[in-house]
């Protein structure tokens, strides 16, 4: 049937700020069905309470709440907007579970609000894990033995019954949260109070354990004629056991026979019928007997999930994009395909190519917390391969990681310690996969580690050809690889890096020129979804060794932005945002806007946001040959954060032009002493510093600067290694641990400002005028990080004197640096003296946040100033804040128990949120004043 002409207005719920378990695929999904809503004439009001987020920008909605997602700001958006619907699938748990709220309250009902795309009783069938067992009994899925639990003495006797190893899920979380395997009944007293504790209802499913099962997901779409279509099959690399969030994954599945696939899609299809009469997306999850292919069913998601994005990214098919039009009563046969333009969206993708999904884990951050991976999930972000074979694209995802391999091995990272490595294969940790690699080229038998591990041996048998070309390989020098060979090698996703370690005595720059001259260079391939059965009009590239190249390149001015790679703690979301931005503004001035990124969450890789997509990893040598082949007018390096940046030298040294700021005067910015030499020269104050190199030279430079001392090295992000110290002894372990992680980098030693204010400024420069787009005051005091603390819009407690000193030296060293485009600057206020502690000449974490608290569109301004086709003198900016803006901090903390959770300068929050006050008298701003106050008192 068409669309439901009734609706005319619809809310979509957010995810709120980003956590560990729902991250930004859902600022994806959100955006991507706003999008798909606005083309029907449907006029859309999002509520999330994210301002690094795109989903919360007037791009993307008629209408944007920025308020904390309760039932209370529901009712205030439903009377103030005449909203006909809700779509709550788009935010994952936290939209879902608001959804629920807010339904038995009544208000959706008051309000006359229809729910659409799920069944609210679909909900109640999949979270409760219980109903959800029956439900599977009764239409004949297979289910693991298990029994609910709503008390202590409940769980004992389910366990008793079951008997070990068994699996504790508590009902209604998200992330696995609570979960665990207690392979002993010492252990299970504990697991099932964390468990219970965990249930917002006090539930918990006892449950038979399949460790060492295979694990598979299917995405589905269904629409209201109960027409179901299967977009992707999913399978882990790693077996049962390990969050599938943190799990390697694999698209199409690789190793499931086709009978096994197509009783998975049959029962997958049963699954989604018998939990309600809804249209939209489903996630569902499987467990297969390695044994004999019998299948159980994990669990299903009547909504977009982490991934549905995956997938999405993976086929090139939009599921958010059409589940909100199937949502708005559209049957799949009456969509149009998104690629190919010429068929219907009812129609299963094919893929000729192979995709690999990496999650990328910050352990670094939470300092003693327990690394090896289970059902709850622990990563903070994931990369995406494209590649023709497996291994390809495994290869692509590894240097997608931003954790310095050039590949799965032979970068010189390789671990040789075997002890070591066959206690990783038994206990998973994020580097697993590298320890798979070293155990085979340490020459353990391929059994042995599928054993240990019970990875499936078709998987060891690919990362086994690895080694084995590596062995190849040493028997040759670089003149006299054969052709055929060195091809080969390039096909397997050997990067330049890995090729000459293994040859030795020659460089990365040595091989790429060897290529050259043997003609061997990338080609792009296109996702089109339907393996080129129909021609597809979608601008969307992955690349390989091939014949045929089909990314045709246009004669128009090109102009490339440079993703931000993998999401980590101190380099998320807001660097996705700005990218959009960069590309919006790119396309507005008339560039041809061309997107390079890895990440599948973001929106930045979304097929439609650029006019072109190359979906590969922002890694030198891939970048350099997107460059060669478009012959860009220039590359903006400025929004994709440190992974952008780290880029900037290489582009400097060949002669690609950088658009903004250029690579000297960011170098000056990132190299702490440079900077601090030219505060000097500009009669700036700044905290007294030395440079150190070892850890005597450090004791020296701490003599002379005085204790408390902040030990740092040069050109990181998010304060890794920071730390403050107050003694020699202290001072000595943290520099010899800084230069054993970050071998080559030099160690900054400041004078640490005791008791002092911090306080940030962003502006935009445009070589002649400086604006300040906002000053920031923090409530916390100098010496934690400012992605820890809470920033309050305009500041609340500075005299004019120290606004003044802000603004001047804002203007001087923009000036000074030369800056086009953003500059952000980090100060420490002491007795009214303003002291600059540090300076970005880029996009920065805070610009989405006074964006959104002044509602204009500063990265917009900034890029188009970047590209030189605006001066600030040609826009009229006018803020409209009343009252403040407040910054808050969210923590992932539950995830990691046993850390210590005091904030420092290192940052250790994984998202944000904007609260907005009338004055400071509102409550919650004296909470977080005494708070302050707390701090300075000790």
């Amino acid at each position: 049937m068409p669309k439901d002409t009734s609706i005319k207005s619809v809310l979509i719920i957010g995810s709120g700020p980003i956590i560990i378990g729902q991250a930004c695929e859902f600022d994806y999904a959100g955006s991507q069905a706003a999008l798909s809503l606005k083309e029907e004439g449907i006029t859309v009001s999002i509520i999330n309470s994210n301002p690094a987020t795109i989903m919360t920008d007037k791009v993307i909605a008629d209408h944007v709440y920025l308020l904390p997602l309760e039932p209370e700001s529901i009712e205030k958006i439903l009377q103030e907007q005449q909203i006909d619907a809700v779509l709550p699938t788009m935010g994952g748990q936290t939209a879902l579970n608001l959804c629920i709220s807010v339904a038995e309250l009544g208000i959706w009902e008051k309000y006359g609000v229809k729910i659409v795309g799920v069944d609210l009783d679909a909900i109640e069938k999949t979270e409760n894990r219980e109903a959800f067992r029956q439900l599977m009994v009764d239409i004949g899925v297979g289910v693991a033995t298990s029994k609910i639990a709503n008390s202590f003495l409940e769980g004992k006797e389910a366990a008793q019954e079951i008997g070990f190893p068994l699996v504790i899920r508590p009902s209604y979380t998200l992330g696995g949260k609570g979960a665990g395997f207690v392979h002993k009944k010492e252990d299970f007293d504990a697991a099932l109070s964390k468990g219970l504790q965990a249930s917002p209802t006090h539930e918990v499913l006892v449950e038979q354990a399949v460790i060492g099962w295979k694990e598979y997901e299917l995405e589905l779409l269904r629409d209201n004629n109960d027409n179901v279509i299967i977009i992707c099959s999913i399978e882990n690399f790693d077996p049962m056991g390990i969050h599938t969030g943190d799990s390697i994954t694999v698209a199409p599945a690789m190793t499931l026979s086709d009978r096994c696939y197509q009783d998975m899609r049959n029962q997958a299809i049963r699954m989604m019928r018998a939990i309600g009469n809804f249209a939209g997306g489903c996630n569902v999850q499987f467990s297969v007997n390695p044994a004999d292919e019998s299948i159980i069913a994990i669990e299903i998601n009547p909504r977009v999930s982490r991934s549905s994005a995956l997938a999405s990214k993976a086929t090139g098919y939009p599921i958010a994009k059409i589940a909100a039009k199937l949502a708005i009563g559209y049957n799949l046969d009456e969509i149009e395909n998104q690629i190919t333009k010429t068929t219907s969206a009812y129609f299963e993708p094919t893929l000729d190519y192979v995709i690999v999904k990496i999650p990328r884990w910050n352990f670094d951050k939470f300092k003693g917390a327990n690394r090896e991976l289970g059902l709850q999930m622990k990563s903070v972000g994931e990369v995406m391969g494209i590649g023709r074979s497996f291994i390809e694209a495994l290869q692509k995802a590894c240097q997608s990681l931003e954790i310095g391999r050039a590949g799965l091995g032979a970068d010189g990272r390789q671990s040789r310690n075997l002890e070591e490595i066959m206690y990783s294969l038994e206990h998973p940790s994020w580097d697993r996969l590298f320890h798979i690699y070293d155990a085979l080229s340490l020459g353990v038998p391929i059994e042995s580690v599928r054993k240990v591990t019970k990875i499936d041996r078709w998987f060891l048998n690919q990362i086994m050809d690895v080694v084995n070309l590596e062995n190849e390989l040493r028997r040759y020098s670089l003149n006299n690889i054969p052709e055929d060979f060195f091809f080969t090698l390039k096909q397997k996703g050997f990067s330049d890096t890995q090729i000459a370690y293994i040859l030795g005595n020659v460089t990365e720059e040595d091989v790429y020129q060897r290529r050259k001259e043997l003609g061997i260079k990338r080609v792009y391939k296109m996702v089109d979804t339907c393996a080129a059965e129909f021609p597809a009009k979608t601008p969307y590239y992955y690349s390989t060794y091939e014949g045929e190249n089909e990314s045709i390149c246009s004669d128009k001015k090109k102009i490339i932005v440079l993703g931000s790679g993998p999401n980590r703690i101190g380099q998320g979301i807001e660097f996705d945002y700005s990218c959009v931005h960069g590309l919006l503004a790119a396309k507005e001035s008339g560039f041809e806007a061309i997107m390079i990124n890895c990440n599948p969450e973001t929106v930045s890789t979304d097929f439609n946001m650029a006019d072109k997509l190359y979906f590969e990893p922002v890694y030198w040598e891939h970048v350099r040959e997107i460059i060669e082949l478009e012959k860009p007018y220039g590359v903006i390096v400025q929004l994709g954060g440190q992974t952008a940046l780290k880029m900037a030298e290489k582009m400097h040294e060949h002669g690609i032009r950088i658009i903004g700021t250029s690579f000297d005067n960011m170098d000056i910015a990132e190299d702490r002493g440079r900077f601090s030499d030219l505060l000097k020269e500009l009669e700036i104050p700044y905290p007294k510093y030395g440079v150190a190199e070892s850890a005597e030279e450090a004791l020296e430079v701490a003599h002379e600067v005085g204790y408390p001392v902040l030990v740092r090295p040069s050109y990181v992000l998010g304060g890794q290694g920071m730390s403050i110290v107050i003694n020699d002894e202290d001072l000595e372990k943290a520099v010899v641990s800084l230069l054993k992680n970050l071998p080559g980098n030099r160690v900054l030693i400041d004078h640490f400002l005791d008791r002092a204010s911090e306080t940030e400024s962003d502006s935009i420069s445009d070589g002649d005028d400086v604006h300040i787009i906002g000053l920031m005051e923090h409530i916390e005091p100098a010496g934690i990080h400012s992605g820890d603390s809470f920033s309050v819009l305009p500041p609340f407690d500075l005299s004019d004197n120290v606004i003044g000193q802000m603004e001047e030296y804002t203007a001087k060293i923009a000036k000074a640096l030369n800056v086009i485009g953003l500059l952000n600057i980090q100060f420490a206020v002491k007795n009214d003296k303003v002291y600059v502690i540090e300076a970005n000449p880029r996009a920065s974490r805070t610009v989405p946040f006074i964006a959104k608290a002044y509602d204009v569109p500063y990265i917009n301004i900034a890029a188009k100033v970047m590209l030189g086709v605006a001066k600030l003198k040609d826009f009229t900016i006018e803020r409209k804040l009343w009252g403040y803006a407040i910054k808050e901090p969210v923590f992932s903390f539950d995830k990691f128990p046993e850390v210590n959770k005091e904030l420092g300068p290192e940052m250790k929050s994984t998202g944000e949120a904007i609260r907005f006050i009338p004055n400071l008298q509102d409550p919650y701003f004296r909470h977080l004043y005494k708070e302050k106050s707390m701090y300075l008192s000790k």
